[in-house]
């Protein structure tokens, strides 16, 4: 079962959507949420597998929602419902990891298609799951695999592993969107495995300033003792 969080400003559409969801085989609305502070406090209490992010609340714009539930732990995959469809909103969505995009108004066989592609996602990806790799690297005998400390849930091994190797490819400092770019995943995403590795002790972490805004986070292999 698929659990939903819903996200938005109008809290009749909100109802609408939530009970429309519930009608779907194999989803299940878990919250509903009329503003950002809200939808992040739902989304830390109820850990989503999906939530449906409108962008347009009355506190706080969806995209920072996203961002501070990224950097609150909050994993579930998201799909934006927005009148917004302004080239730089679609983009950062995208530099953010949504998985789709719909735009308002839609029709509910728009909302079922990006529905049910999304389950079909995700039963492909299911095999693919920390656990399984964790078990076949115990049955050959790895000792020196990247998971010797466990990975965070949501983190998969073989992307972890090529976050590093293209960290040790570059033999420089790279971004975070340097990263994703050679692992083929999104910044968000690739900045959760850099940061995790940076907290294990096995990345070093430097700032390039630029002419304004926040400085860029920069990582690099650390060097070992030998």
């Amino acid at each position: 079962m698929i659990t939903v969080l819903v996200i938005d400003d109008d809290f009749r559409v909100a109802r609408i959507h939530s009970a429309f969801i519930d009608r779907i085989e194999g989803f299940r609305t878990i919250g509903v949420a009329n503003t950002g502070q809200e939808a992040i406090r739902l989304a830390v209490a109820l850990v989503p597998d999906l939530i449906l992010l409108d962008l347009y609340l009355p506190d706080v714009f969806g995209l920072d929602v996203l961002n501070r539930m990224r950097v609150a732990g909050v994993e579930g995959d998201v799909i934006v419902i927005s009148a917004a469809n302004e080239s730089e909103t679609v983009e950062r969505a995208v530099k953010l990891g949504v998985v789709n995009y719909l735009l308002k108004p839609f029709t509910q066989a728009d909302l079922v298609a990006r529905l049910q592609d999304y389950r079909t996602t995700q039963a492909a990806r299911r095999p693919k799951t920390m656990s399984d790799q964790a078990a076949i690297d115990q049955m050959l005998g790895r000792t020196d695999s990247v998971r010797s400390d466990p990975l965070p849930k949501g983190l998969s091994a073989e992307t972890a592993e090529s976050i590093l190797a293209a960290l040790e490819a570059a033999q420089t400092e790279l971004s975070a969107q340097e990263c994703a770019d050679a692992v083929g995943i999104a910044r968000v995403s690739a900045r959760r495995y850099l940061e995790f590795y940076a907290g294990q002790g096995r990345l070093v972490v430097s700032l390039r300033y630029g002419a304004r805004g926040r400085p860029e986070r920069r990582y690099t292999i650390a060097p070992t003792d030998s």
